[in-house]
């Protein structure tokens, strides 16, 4: 019962755009037939984390159908922050809220919009992780093993081995966090074999954080302390959480921390950062062709098809296409392009927004 979740649900939705919209990002999307990346994120912290102690921090746009996904957790654990202001307060904010219901309480902070099959496999690191923290003077990350030379990932550098007989997962001390490097720079990092890929999965100790938060970071420390006191919780964090500093967590503590360490994940993971990445999830229709529904193709390869009518698409002399259909708007795009698909959301009218 001293175990606790923040999942972070915020973020906009341009990316996959047709189907996501501001107010149905891609966490609150079913993009692969197995439910919304958000509800999956909830279901994997069953066993590890009880419900009635998960909190999921969002925003005004996204709060209504954030509590209709989330209907299994007390509506008061689901908090929309006023306004945007980076990683580092939304995740004061979750430490304030759960320090406040519990102030020895061990916590995990996960992203809910990336995708993890192995779910058993996570529980078991990350109740290792909540194990060690609630018996180690450290902040702990869950970082990825780098499988290609990724320039768009910050990258967490690694030393020792922690020898800590109660761990069945391997645990390393952090040397430093990297920021995203050049082609080139990751290329090293992965051929070294002792960088993990940043994930954004965190665990520590409530008391911990919060003591290193007030030696590098006050100003995060003086807001916890004063939401832990008032009592009129929803007024504080809306006057109170705008006036924060915009930063991440990365800059505001993790590199600034007395203590880092590392367990390097044991399942799979993607941050599905495009619908490229979608279509490795779809049905293989031949030549390369993914697809969510019926398609016929003559003369066309690698392209992705997604709809959400069961529409049936046919494909003529057309190569390394996305195509997505949300019956009232239409997506085409050359997959080199994927990129830019939410460039094109700042041309459309606010309906399709």
């Amino acid at each position: 019962m001293s175990n606790y979740a923040l999942i972070l649900a915020g973020g906009s939705g341009t990316r996959f755009w047709p189907l996501s919209r501001n107010a149905r990002p891609k966490q609150l999307l079913d993009l692969f037939g197995s439910g919304t990346l958000l509800c999956q994120a909830i279901e994997r912290l069953s066993g590890i984390v009880p419900a009635e102690n998960i909190f999921i921090l969002t925003n005004h746009l996204q709060e209504a159908e954030v509590r209709r996904q989330a209907v299994s957790l007390p509506a008061e654990n689901i908090v929309a922050e006023p306004t945007r202001r980076d990683t580092a307060p939304a995740v004061a904010l979750g430490i304030g809220l759960i320090a406040a219901r519990d102030p020895q309480a061990n916590m995990i902070i996960i992203p809910s919009d990336a995708l993890i099959t192995n779910a058993p496999a996570f529980r078991e690191l990350a109740a290792d992780a909540l194990s060690l923290a609630g018996r180690e003077n450290a902040l702990i990350t869950i970082g990825i093993k780098p499988t290609w030379p990724c320039p768009s990932y910050g990258y967490i550098e690694r030393a020792g081995k922690l020898e800590d007989a109660a761990l069945s997962h391997n645990c390393y001390e952090v040397v430093r966090f990297r920021e995203k490097p050049d082609t080139a720079t990751a290329e090293q990092y992965l051929a070294s074999g002792n960088f993990s890929w940043n994930a954004g999965m965190f665990i520590w100790n409530v008391a911990h954080v919060r003591s290193q938060l007030s030696a590098h970071s006050p100003e995060l420390a003086d807001f916890i302390n004063r939401l832990t006191a008032t009592d009129e919780l929803p007024a504080f964090i809306t006057d109170e959480f705008p006036k924060l500093t915009p930063i991440s967590i990365d800059f505001a503590l993790l590199e600034k921390a007395d203590r880092v360490l590392n367990f390097e994940a044991t399942f799979d993971w993607d941050d599905v950062g495009s619908w490229i990445s979608v279509g490795k999830y779809l049905e293989d229709k031949g030549n390369a062709n993914s697809t969510n529904t019926p398609v016929s193709t003559v003369d066309a390869s690698g392209n992705i098809v997604f709809s959400t009518s069961g529409k049936h698409v046919a494909l003529v002399g057309v190569d390394d296409l996305i195509v997505v259909d949300t019956g009232d708007a239409l997506l085409v795009a050359r997959r080199d392009a994927a990129d830019n698909i939410k460039k094109v959301v700042a041309d459309l009218p606010d309906k399709l927004i």
